[in-house]
């Protein structure tokens, strides 16, 4: 990927310059810094990049920071395809209090006398936070964006209403205690989409007994995209200033590595741009495709149009999602 960057990067600038085209495609990996909300930072890039066709994969608290990929142009048709992919996070825990938000910024609920917290051992709560990975049924905050009837549930929380939330069964893949000094706890965790790193600490919380909060939060990873490469909106700014933004845009075909990539025959090139049916005699030397393989369809010329997938007994590769270029 970064090879890619660094070999197209500066030579799609230039010919943006020279077109007048000004549409990235792509995902670039941002930074999320604190006091922003995930609609800022679609808001401030549109802004720094000239570019309206803009969206974020997956909400991140105004509070909490790290990774948020966002998608430019034909790349927004990632969108609710990233929002799949496992996340990791790490989070800090504070034990021995309960709030409306199920983080320090909210109202406290409930707070635990000091006897209960000096009687909790290191190992008992080790123990209690392991047991959580995993499947497990979480309740999703009321101080989150999903809507019922109609309403987001943080909406409805600033307006001193509760409703009833169904469970859901989320994944915890890895969970890893990194630090413990009791009250507090630092834990690293990979989890499915949909899990509330909040509602995992309340939880913690109310399994032991004492009540929890969680203290920060930083998403450390989406997917491919690490924090260690991700960009602040300040460091955004400085690359389009040295017209430099295309060498951080990554490609839509980028996220797909684990799919065959297939370059079809000239003759297929037609079907390609109507996102039509391929035929098999038209997928160039493939002729081990499994059935429902997904592949990564480019033509002659090396142009990526999109995922198909094979179906064998029809002799054929049908499109799953087209990405033709935005201009």
């Amino acid at each position: 990927m970064c090879a890619w960057l660094e070999q197209h990067g500066l030579a799609a600038e230039q010919n943006r310059k020279e077109t007048g085209i000004f549409m990235y495609n792509g995902i670039l990996n941002v930074y999320k810094e604190a006091g922003f909300s995930s609609h800022d930072v679609v808001a401030k890039l549109r802004g720094i990049c000239k570019q309206k066709k803009i969206g974020h994969t997956g909400t991140l608290d105004p509070d909490a920071v790290g990774v948020l990929p966002v998608c430019f142009g034909s790349g927004t048709k990632l969108c609710d395809m990233l929002t799949d992919w496992d996340k990791e996070y790490i989070a800090v825990l504070r034990l021995g209090v309960v709030t409306d938000t199920q983080d320090l910024t909210g109202q406290v609920l409930f707070q635990a006398d000091k006897e209960a917290l000096t009687a909790l051992m290191e190992e008992q709560v080790r123990a209690c936070i392991l047991s959580f990975r995993g499947d497990y049924d979480q309740i999703p905050p009321m101080y989150s964006a999903l809507k019922v009837n109609g309403k987001k549930l943080y909406e409805l929380a600033r307006a001193g209403k509760e409703v009833e939330r169904k469970s859901r069964t989320v994944h915890i893949r890895e969970l890893e205690i990194m630090e413990m000094n009791l009250p507090t706890v630092r834990f690293r965790v990979v989890c499915s989409k949909g899990t509330y790193i909040r509602t995992l600490c309340h939880d913690i919380g109310e399994k032991l007994g004492c009540g929890g909060a969680m203290a920060s939060l930083m998403r450390s990873r989406v997917g491919i995209f690490g924090i260690e490469e991700a960009l602040r909106l300040s460091e955004i700014e400085k690359l389009r200033d040295e017209d430099r933004i295309s060498s951080v845009i990554i490609p839509p075909d980028a996220v797909f590595d684990n799919c065959r990539e297939v370059k079809v025959t000239a003759a297929a090139r037609r079907f390609l741009e109507n996102g039509n049916k391929i035929p098999a005699g038209m997928l160039g030397h493939h002729t081990s495709l499994r059935e429902k393989e997904r592949l990564r369809m480019y033509d002659e010329a090396g142009r990526f149009y999109g995922i198909y997938e094979y179906c064998a007994g029809a002799q054929e590769a049908r499109p799953v999602k087209m990405f033709l270029t935005d201009k």
